[in-house]
């Protein structure tokens, strides 16, 4: 399946949300919307390089995510308001990370959403399209979500959408320049 065929069948929708896989031809828009989010997302990612905040690496960056989301070992989409009829402005994304075929059916899942846009119940209903296409059309067994334990906001989306705590990784992921633990939230496809 060509990237454009993907991409033509890879736009899901909510109430209010629609969740698209893009290109690179959204490279602009996705630099502003890490840009607006910068100190906002400080405390919960890895230290970035310089070239993070320029268009070049969002570029270079789409294109990679579209081939590994066409050779299937990730799903990502990057979340639009309805009323933005025109796809302007980006207010989040979540992925399906490190898909892993065969006998574990497993993948992680990331998400991230905008600064003025948290509280909303974008996020929950969002992740919840995300899940019914992981399990129903990708077939997934398993999908993880590892949380600080600091980060509440996260960790109850995922709990309303039915996670289940499955035990703590500790010094998971260098976030912010210190060894974080971690939550390991677990959701699995009962109809598998």
């Amino acid at each position: 399946m060509t990237a454009t065929k993907n991409l033509e069948h890879s736009t899901l929708e909510t109430e209010r949300l629609l969740l698209k896989v893009i290109d690179e031809t959204y490279a602009k828009r996705v630099l502003d919307y890490v840009t607006r989010n910068k100190e906002f997302m400080k405390e919960w990612e890895p230290i970035g390089n310089d070239d993070f905040y320029t268009l070049d690496y969002h570029d270079q960056q789409l294109k990679k995510e579209l081939e590994h989301i066409t050779n299937g070992s990730m799903f990502k989409v990057w979340i639009f308001k309805k009323e933005d009829k025109e796809l302007n402005k980006i207010i989040g994304f979540i992925s399906l990370n490190n898909i892993i075929r065969g006998g574990f059916l497993s993948c992680f899942l990331g998400y991230r959403l905008d600064k003025d846009e948290i509280n909303k119940g974008y996020m929950t209903e969002a992740i919840e399209k995300v899940i019914q296409y992981g399990f129903n059309e990708l077939k997934l067994h398993r999908i993880e979500a590892n949380i600080m334990p600091k980060n509440k906001r996260s960790l109850r989306v995922v709990e309303k959408l039915g996670f289940y705590h499955e035990g703590l990784a500790k010094k998971y992921l260098k976030i912010n320049g210190e060894w974080e633990d971690h939550i390991h939230m677990v959701m699995l496809n009962e109809a598998l």
